[in-house]
């Protein structure tokens, strides 16, 4: 398979603010041109675009394309299933959602410490193999966020895991809360197949700092600013896909022109992007990456993603020479919809289930001290 998967998580939207208005044709289009293209590996998951990530898989590609033409990846997530019952509905509900007949790969989804012991308790690494021998399953694994060390224990005790998807991108590659090379180090130990996820980290890389610009833009004038990132998860020995989570033609055809005929970068490539890395780190407020579990259960449906990114924004402002930029009324317009950030009750959720593990209340505090004045 080529190197790029297309991830159905941030679809294109007819209402930016509905995370389940997909724009159906949008996708039917972006499917049509990934196939055209070569590419085959599709990413989906129960809850993905407000729970409508599955069915638009189903209506865009499954329902128009023979099944051996096109790789379908979904997950098992811990707050969807509460029994050993459970896990059957689940997968049964899924392969209807989808229309297929079997996944090509199939997650364990989001693996840290706190729902680890879950997964444990219901059995579900050897509820995977019975998947697999049903026939349901061809390919079995699961996706992580937590530390080298939790991940080496996994790996140690269940060989039996074909591969495990990451988050690897050259701003995390150094984080000491993703450590996205020290995990990555772990799997290479293991000798295990690597998925990335948020090689982008949700359009963080996409739109850099002037002076990262600059240094990636000297060396490559042609090239985009988000390519760099993608190819430099795909640059990566034991890498076998690189997931984008594309929400417009335009970003799939910009992926595809320099995926199609994949080059690594070199050395010196790799040193400009953690040049590019350190400038950014050194502007950055809110490390988000926009994926939204956090907003599902929210009580007050506060936007939580939308406001960190307005936050960010402001705080690579002047505003000590601006005094007010347009995110004020970007907030406000959000909160005729949402609740305001200082609508937070603290309880702690959206924490839970945070893959980049942020402090959300506090930093919601934050946000509040800044735009709701």
């Amino acid at each position: 398979m080529k190197k790029l998967g297309f991830g159905l998580m941030r679809l294109p939207l007819t209402d930016k603010n509905e995370a389940g208005s997909i724009d159906a044709a949008q996708v039917r289009n972006m499917v049509d041109l990934f196939i055209s293209r070569g590419f085959t590996y599709f990413d989906t998951a129960w809850m993905y675009c407000g729970f409508q990530s599955e069915p638009m898989a189903k209506e865009a590609l499954v329902d128009r394309y023979p099944r051996d033409s096109f790789t379908l990846a979904t997950k098992l997530h811990a707050g969807f299933f509460d029994s050993f019952e459970d896990r059957d509905r689940v997968i049964h509900e899924q392969l209807k959602k989808t229309g297929v007949s079997y996944f090509d790969y199939y997650l364990l989804h989001g693996i840290e410490a706190d729902c680890y012991p879950k997964f444990e308790k219901f059995d579900c690494f050897r509820w995977l193999q019975e998947k697999k021998e049903e026939g349901l399953v061809k390919h079995i694994g699961f996706s992580f966020h937590d530390t080298p060390e939790l991940l080496d224990e996994i790996l140690t005790k269940h060989p039996e895991m074909e591969f495990v998807q990451l988050q690897i991108n050259y701003l995390d590659w150094e984080s000491p809360w993703i450590q996205s090379r020290k995990c990555y180090e772990v799997a290479v130990k293991h000798q295990i197949p690597v998925i990335v996820m948020e090689p982008v980290k949700g359009g963080t890389l996409a739109d850099l700092p002037v002076e990262a610009k600059r240094l990636l833009k000297e060396r490559e004038p042609e090239m985009s600013i988000p390519s760099w990132a993608i190819r430099f998860a795909a640059s990566l020995d034991n890498v076998m896909m690189v997931l984008s989570g594309m929400s417009s033609m335009e970003q799939m055809e910009d992926n595809l022109s320099y995926m199609e005929d994949f080059r690594p970068l070199d050395e010196e490539e790799k040193a400009l992007v953690f040049r590019a890395a350190e400038i950014v780190n050194s502007q950055i407020a809110v490390p988000c990456t926009g994926c939204s579990y956090c907003t599902e259960g929210c009580p007050k449906k506060i936007a939580i993603p939308q406001y960190f990114s307005l936050y960010n924004e402001d705080m690579r402002e002047k505003l000590d020479e601006k005094g007010w930029t347009i995110n004020y009324t970007n907030y406000d317009v959000l909160t005729k919809k949402f609740g305001r950030a200082k609508d937070c009750i603290a309880c702690g959720q959206c924490e839970k289930v945070c893959p980049q593990h942020l402090p959300v209340i506090e930093t919601l505090k934050k946000v509040s001290a800044h735009f709701d004045r």
